[in-house]
């Protein structure tokens, strides 16, 4: 288990936990969910096929957390539309924090 396809997932895992640290918003989250299923499927070919069935079961059960992660981010109808209210109160909240701390001197 020291291929190119075990690299490719642990980079790919390194940069979706990233993402989701970064809380850079809900839709940048999303995506890290995203890559956090495409590196799990990645995972899983390599435990099928290095014989780490260890590997290979618990990311069958992260591929799982992580698609339901999705979910939640990018696909549920309810959260995309609370997003989409939220970045626009973000917007302005944000203005005033700028201000706020212009004020200040910071």
């Amino acid at each position: 288990m020291n291929g190119p396809l075990e690299w490719i997932a642990a980079i790919g895992t390194m940069l979706a936990a990233g993402l989701l640290a970064a809380d850079l918003g809900r839709r940048v989250s999303g995506w890290g969910f995203v890559l956090f299923c495409a590196v799990s499927i990645t995972w899983i070919v390599s435990g099928l096929t290095s014989d780490a069935m260890p590997i290979a079961v618990m990311n069958i059960i992260l591929l799982a957390i992580n698609a339901w992660g999705v979910w939640q981010y990018l696909l549920n109808p309810k959260n995309r539309r609370v997003m989409e209210k939220m970045e626009e109160v973000g917007e302005q909240v944000e203005r005033e924090v700028e201000e706020e701390m212009a004020q200040e001197g910071r």
